[in-house]
């Protein structure tokens, strides 16, 4: 924990209020700096810029957090079992970007086996629907041969970095290849970096790795916006069958 901690109360009032420096947060439990605020699209965007995000359950205030470390994943290092290729390659699925942003957010919002409830509240739902009405925030749909949506991830990007919200899977593997798909096209159009915020095992084992704050905050500062670019699936790619860049 830091030397002297303080948690901030933020003005919900006050959407273009400046967060406190990330160095003033608890380092345990994962870096929390403030609470209170409004889920404005500025002061959301302000929060990614500043290497802070929203976390927080049903009728619980906004709390806002800047872990350390952090979890990110790097194209370059995804790691890419062969169960998974076979999986892309043999059953059928199809991926698409933004192509019901909706339904992706609410299947990550959908209870899971393990738990009951969710933390993407209806307020966090409107505030993320807003930000991809102002093409801050992507998702990537997996579909099935039947065309069921079964896999998917959405997440805000912020100049070269793609920080990641959640993910979803009603089928085995299906939210892996939803990030394999993000990785390859995010290598392809310039982007440096996945966002996991707080490690997992299974992140870990996709090949994740922990980064200091302050290592994380001087990447996102230095980061180099990409080309201007569709947010389209390249067809011609075959994921079952992409290779990282050495």
């Amino acid at each position: 924990m830091s030397s002297s901690p303080t948690l901030t109360l933020l003005d919900p009032h006050a959407s273009y209020e400046p967060f406190p420096p990330v160095e003033m947060a608890w380092d345990e439990p994962n870096g929390l700096l403030a609470v209170g605020g409004d889920l404005t699209s500025e002061r959301l965007m302000n929060a990614y810029a500043s290497g802070i995000f929203p976390w927080f359950n049903h009728n619980e205030p906004i709390y806002w957090w800047s872990p350390t470390p952090r979890a990110v994943l790097f194209p370059a290092k995804m790691k890419i079992s062969r169960s998974l290729r076979k999986t892309a390659r043999n059953k059928g699925y199809r991926v698409s970007f933004d192509e019901d942003y909706s339904a992706a957010m609410s299947a990550c919002a959908a209870p899971r086996a393990y738990s009951d409830s969710t933390w993407i509240t209806s307020e966090m739902y409107q505030a993320y629907m807003q930000l991809h009405h102002l093409g801050h925030a992507h998702s990537v749909e997996v579909r099935n041969a039947k065309n069921e949506l079964v896999g998917g991830l959405y997440g805000v990007v912020y100049r070269g970095v793609f920080c990641g919200e959640s993910m979803f899977s009603t089928e085995r593997d299906t939210s892996k290849i939803a990030l394999l798909a993000l990785i390859i096209h995010m290598e392809k159009w310039g982007y440096t970096m996945v966002d996991c915020q707080l490690e997992s095992d299974h992140l870990l084992s996709l090949g994740a790795e922990l980064m200091p704050r302050e290592n994380y905050i001087r990447r996102i500062k230095s980061s180099v916006i990409p080309p201007s670019h569709s947010w389209e699936i390249d067809e011609n790619i075959d994921i079952s069958r992409w290779k990282p860049p050495a």
